[in-house]
């Protein structure tokens, strides 16, 4: 059985950090390209951050030089750290596994996901 489980979420005011974490078990975690992607209520579905299998990285630029996406093969863990934090990155954020990872922040395709974990940032 595939899961993701985000953790980490939580209220931070504008200028803080947070560090979200992804436990992935259930597939063979190193044949996926990782990712993050957020969704605000009533917007689209945003790509944040991969790391595809050969270790590139690749962000969004809303947050780029600002977060840093990061993997643990061996624990199968994810992580995504978020510093400089804006009211604009409140949303609710998912770790995600996908197949395909070209292009994958300016068109997501998620093939596991997981339940997402609320971030808040206030002004």
């Amino acid at each position: 059985q595939v899961q993701l489980q985000e953790s980490g979420g939580g209220s931070v005011q504008a200028g803080g950090s947070l560090r979200l974490s992804c436990a992935a078990s259930g597939y063979p975690y190193s044949d996926y390209c990782m990712a993050w992607f957020r969704q605000a209520p009533g917007k689209e579905l945003e790509g944040v951050a991969t790391i595809e299998r050969d270790g590139s990285l690749n962000y969004a630029d809303s947050v780029e030089g600002r977060f840093t996406i990061s993997q643990d093969n061996g624990r199968r863990t994810l992580t995504l750290q978020m510093n400089s934090l804006k009211p604009e990155d409140t949303a609710m954020y998912y770790c995600a596994a996908s197949w395909g990872c070209r292009n994958w922040v300016r068109s997501p395709r998620v093939d596991y996901q997981g339940r997402g974990t609320q971030v808040t940032v206030s002004s």
